[in-house]
């Protein structure tokens, strides 16, 4: 029998049990996020400064709503990074499933943005609750 788990019901703790997730603080973990990247300019990295800035400002307020920081943070970021430019196209609140067969289990939930490409997927991942460490 299949079980059903709605995502916003699913938190870091249950992600740590079912995938054996942990924490990774080894900064060469993922060496393609800071090996041959394009340089950013200087206004590129005020732009960034000022995202940074408002979200700490928004973070010692809480709570911080979803829509705060989509608006706030994540919006900037994407304009930043040219995904509302051609050849990429948002699609906003898409429904999803992630089922793993063997165990019977399929997580329902809604992903806020949706950036495609042909074959490329960004997927942005947030929490709803201010009681995860945004920081």
């Amino acid at each position: 029998m299949v079980q059903f788990i709605q995502a916003q019901n699913v938190g870091l703790a249950f992600l740590e049990k079912k995938f054996s997730l942990k924490l990774a603080e080894d900064e060469a973990f993922f060496t393609e996020w800071f090996e041959k990247l394009p340089e950013i300019t200087d206004l590129e990295k005020q732009d960034l400064d000022r995202v940074k800035l408002h979200f700490l400002r928004l973070v010692k307020r809480p709570p911080l709503s979803e829509e705060t920081v989509k608006l706030v943070v994540l919006s900037p970021l994407l304009n930043l990074a040219g995904f509302y430019d051609e050849p990429f196209y948002m699609r906003g609140e898409q429904s999803i499933e992630i089922y793993a067969e063997d165990e019977g289990e399929v997580i329902r939930g809604r992903i806020d943005f949706l950036v495609i490409q042909e074959q490329l997927w960004l997927l942005v991942i947030e929490s709803k609750r201010s009681s995860f460490s945004l920081l």
